[in-house]
């Protein structure tokens, strides 16, 4: 057991909760992303409050100023040669001015996310427009 898995726990509900966004976001017509946090007190990462957003810059406009989240994004989209994908990633919200303890939780939590949530990528992203703009990101991936 490594651990990461020690320190950091995942509810049976969260577990599922995971297991169904990736699943059900699959398909989407537009872009899914839910908030993630780690709990301080119980150091369980869960759903900030369950919210599925699907415009960028509501995302944008949720994410503190001053502390890291985890952010799932499901963001179907069609590539140069025409074919479309639905990348799902890990986007690790690091603002620069963020708090050193909570950057070292979320910085020792990041691999157990990306592995519980199934995705194949994190991005990390600091400031309000690398959310707005992440279609390119994601594209430029290819």
């Amino acid at each position: 057991m490594s651990s990461e898995s020690r320190l950091y726990a995942f509810s049976p509900e969260t577990k599922e909760k995971l297991r169904k966004f990736r699943l059900g976001t699959s398909r989407a017509k537009d872009p899914q992303a839910v908030i993630y946090i780690i709990d301080s007190k119980s150091q369980e990462i869960r759903a900030e409050d369950g919210e599925v957003y699907t415009k960028m810059e509501d995302l944008a406009d949720e994410l503190p100023d001053s502390s890291p989240r985890f952010i799932l994004l499901s963001y179907p989209l069609t590539m140069a040669s025409g074919r479309l994908a639905v990348p799902y990633v890990l986007l690790y919200w690091l603002p620069e001015n963020c708090n050193p303890t909570m950057r070292m939780t979320y910085a020792g939590a990041v691999e157990l996310m990306r592995n519980t949530a199934e995705v194949n990528r994190v991005i990390e992203v600091e400031q309000e427009d690398d959310i707005i703009s992440i279609e390119s990101r994601l594209k430029g991936a290819e």
